[in-house]
C-alpha cells in the first residue's frame, strides 16, 4: 500500500519515482505555474511533470529554485514535442528544456507522442539513450504509446522505456496496455486521471467517496495508486493541490476497486495516439 506523498516505485533501472506528483498541463507560465509548483513543493510533493509544449518550463524552473527544496529530493519530468522528434532535433530540444528549467539534469524525459505519421520515434529514442548514458537523464520513457508502438520501439531499442505516461481514468482503463507494460517492467503513469473533472459525478464513485468521507477525486486518485499506476493530477488552486494529496489515510476495498473497474468505457478525452500528428 502506498502510504505517503513521498512514497516511490522503483523503475527497472533502479531509479525511484514518486507515486504521486503535480502535472502542469495548461497552466500558464509565470505567476500561475510558479505558485502551483511552490504550493505543491511546500506541501511535500516531490514530483513535477511538465513538457516543452506546455510552454511553462521556465516558470517551473523558477519555482523549483525559489522553493529551496534540494534538487536531489525532486523528480522532474519533461517531454520532447512532436515537431522536435528526430536524432539531432531531440538533442537540441533537450538542451533547450534543461536551459529553460535551469537544471543540470532531468529525472525523466519522455517522447510526448508516437506520431506514427512521421515515423521518427526510433531516431528520437536513440538520442534519448545517448542522453541517458551520458547521465543527463536519470530515466527515459514514452507517453501515449500503445502496445504496437512499444513493440516496434523495443524491437530496435537498446534500453526498454522505464515509463509510459498515458490517458488513464475509470472511463479509459487500457487494461491490455497496462498488462503489456507490467510484462516489460514499464511503469504506467496516468495523465488526466480525473478526466478533466468529467468522472467526478459518477454515481458509483460518489457512493464510495461517501463511505470513506472523501471526495470523488480522492477516491479516483487512490484507485490509481492501488492499481499500481503513478498519477499526476493538475491543479492551480492551493486547497485542491493539498486535497488531491490527502489520499494516504484510507484504502479502497477489493470490492470497491472492482466496482470502479466496471465503469470502464474505453472512452478517451484526448486524441487517439494512432492518429495524432500535430507538430
Amino acid at each position: 500500500m502506498v502510504t505517503s506523498l513521498q512514497a516511490t516505485t522503483t523503475l527497472h533501472n533502479g531509479v525511484k519515482m514518486p507515486w504521486f506528483g503535480l502535472g502542469v498541463f495548461q497552466v500558464d507560465d509565470g505567476e500561475e505555474v510558479i505558485n502551483s509548483v511552490k504550493w505543491a513543493l511546500e506541501h511535500g510533493y516531490k514530483s513535477i511533470d511538465t513538457a516543452a509544449i506546455y510552454k511553462n518550463e521556465e516558470g517551473v524552473g523558477q519555482a523549483i529554485k525559489e522553493s529551496g527544496v534540494p534538487r536531489e529530493e525532486l523528480f522532474i519530468t519533461s517531454k520532447v514535442w512532436n515537431g522536435d522528434q528526430g536524432y539531432e532535433e531531440t538533442l537540441k530540444a533537450f538542451d533547450t528544456t534543461l536551459e529553460k528549467l535551469g537544471l543540470e539534469y532531468l529525472d525523466l524525459y519522455l517522447i510526448h507522442w508516437p506520431v506514427p505519421a512521421q515515423n521518427k520515434y526510433k531516431e528520437t529514442w536513440k538520442a534519448m539513450e545517448v542522453l541517458y548514458k551520458a547521465g543527463k537523464i536519470r530515466a527515459i520513457g514514452v507517453s501515449n504509446f500503445k502496445e504496437h508502438h512499444l513493440d516496434d520501439l523495443i524491437s530496435e531499442a537498446e534500453i526498454v522505456p522505464m515509463v509510459n505516461q498515458v490517458e488513464y481514468h475509470p472511463d479509459l482503463q487500457q487494461t491490455s496496455l497496462h498488462e503489456f507494460c507490467k510484462k516489460h517492467q514499464i511503469q504506467l503513469e496516468a495523465w488526466s486521471p480525473l478526466k478533466q473533472g468529467q468522472i467526478l459525478a459518477d454515481e458509483t464513485i460518489t457512493s464510495i467517496a461517501k463511505n470513506h468521507g472523501k471526495t470523488t477525486a480522492q477516491v479516483v486518485l487512490r484507485w490509481d495508486l492501488q492499481n499500481g499506476v503513478v498519477t499526476i493530477p493538475k491543479s492551480v488552486k492551493k486547497h485542491r493541490i493539498h486535497e488531491n494529496a490527502d489520499i494516504f489515510d484510507f484504502e479502497l476495498t477489493e470490492e470497491e476497486m472492482k466496482m470502479i473497474s466496471q465503469i470502464n468505457k474505453e472512452e478517451r478525452i484526448g486524441p487517439d495516439p494512432d492518429h495524432f500528428d500535430k507538430r
